[in-house]
């Protein structure tokens, strides 16, 4: 059975292609995992972010496989997890887009709620001794006041949230009641160059690359006004991997503890190219959402004490960061604050900027006029 005589360690992460699988898939080859992914077919190509680690499998030295599945599938999902064998499972697929889920309310708890039964159904009829993580969100909490933590009343304001709440119950239901090594990870908002370009933090970010490089003159928003507790996504995968190392399975709110609002954001983003963004910003109400939440601040003091995990880059940090990769796919030579700000926080391992961009050929901007 599982772990019986194999000295590597083997992760499941469903979701490996998104921002958080392909940073989780990064760390854990780094850690010396055999790292197994569940993906989606499709007739184009959807493995963008992990392509990097990629290496054909019939390579010796391949450490990275890829298994086609679905997460609401549970016929698939339990095919994948009897021939992996996993001692980690990693559950980070979602509909993870919070607008998007008005639209699309019961695909959204399709895949972000009952897809979390599937995989966990799954490892107790495969009787795999496999320790499960479920990517829960902060989103949960709210209209509940801040700081959140993990006693924090949940009180959904989307079908986004609504499922996620699902997934986090039915994780504590079958920790309790079938003894299953599951825990949650109720992460707080995390960015990187590697967010999709829909999400807000992104959406300015690479905005802010476009204008310089003057390709694009506006950029249209909704509430500037909702504050989040923004973090730097690869922080947060190695919180993931303490979780699961933790020996006693249990639920964690991660997050830095600050909060920003949006407007907050814009400013970080700007400035650092020295721009104002009063210049370029106009309100857009379809980028509103239906019920809104206000303020979301973590308290990650229970992960700070019980599993050592504490975050370092904060949201001008981040937006230094996000904005000097989107310069160098615009072709720019960005301030370039990004890498000293990752070496200076033990971030080196991770690919951008540092590694991503070495060598592209840029040229150097001005601000426009």
């Amino acid at each position: 059975m599982n772990g019986a005589k194999r000295m590597t360690k083997v992760a499941l992460i469903t979701g490996i292609t998104g921002q958080d699988g392909s940073y989780l898939a990064e760390c854990l080859l780094s850690l010396g995992y055999e790292v197994h992914g569940m993906i989606r077919k499709a007739s184009t190509f959807n493995t963008a972010r992990i392509d990097h680690l990629y290496k054909d499998p019939h390579d010796p030295e391949a450490k990275l496989f890829l298994h086609y599945g679905d997460i609401t599938d549970s016929a698939s999902v339990t095919r994948i997890l009897e021939d992996v064998e996993p001692d980690e499972a990693y559950n980070l697929a979602a509909q993870s887009h919070v607008r998007v889920s008005f639209d699309m309310p019961v695909y959204t708890g399709q895949v972000s709620g009952i897809g979390t039964a599937c995989m966990l159904e799954s490892i107790r009829k495969s009787d795999i001794n496999t320790r499960f993580y479920q990517a829960s969100s902060s989103e949960m909490f709210g209209f509940s006041p801040p700081p959140q933590n993990e006693q924090t009343r949940f009180h959904p304001r989307s079908p986004y949230a609504a499922a996620k709440i699902y997934a986090y119950w039915i994780t504590v239901n079958y920790r309790e009641a079938y003894g299953l090594h599951a825990s949650n990870g109720i992460l707080f908002n995390h960015e990187s160059p590697r967010r999709g370009e829909t999400f807000v933090t992104r959406k300015i970010t690479r905005a802010v690359a476009r204008i310089v490089a003057g390709t694009q003159d506006k950029l249209y928003l909704g509430n500037l006004k909702a504050k989040r507790d923004w973090g730097y996504a690869p922080e947060y995968v190695v919180g993931m991997v303490h979780i699961l190392k933790h020996n006693t399975p249990d639920d964690f709110v991660l997050g830095t503890g600050t909060s920003n609002s949006v407007e907050e954001f814009l400013r970080f983003s700007f400035e650092y190219v020295g721009l104002d963004w009063n210049d370029y910003v106009e309100i857009d109400s379809r980028y509103l959402r239906p019920a809104e939440v206000e303020n979301l601040q973590a308290d990650p003091s229970k992960a700070r004490s019980t599993i050592g995990w504490n975050p370092k880059v904060l949201a001008p940090e981040l937006a230094k960061v996000m904005i000097d990769c989107d310069m160098f796919r615009c072709g720019l030579k960005p301030p370039d604050e990004g890498r000293e700000i990752l070496t200076r926080c033990g971030l080196d391992w991770v690919v951008e900027p540092i590694k991503e961009f070495t060598g592209q050929e840029v040229t150097t901007w001005r601000n426009p006029t």
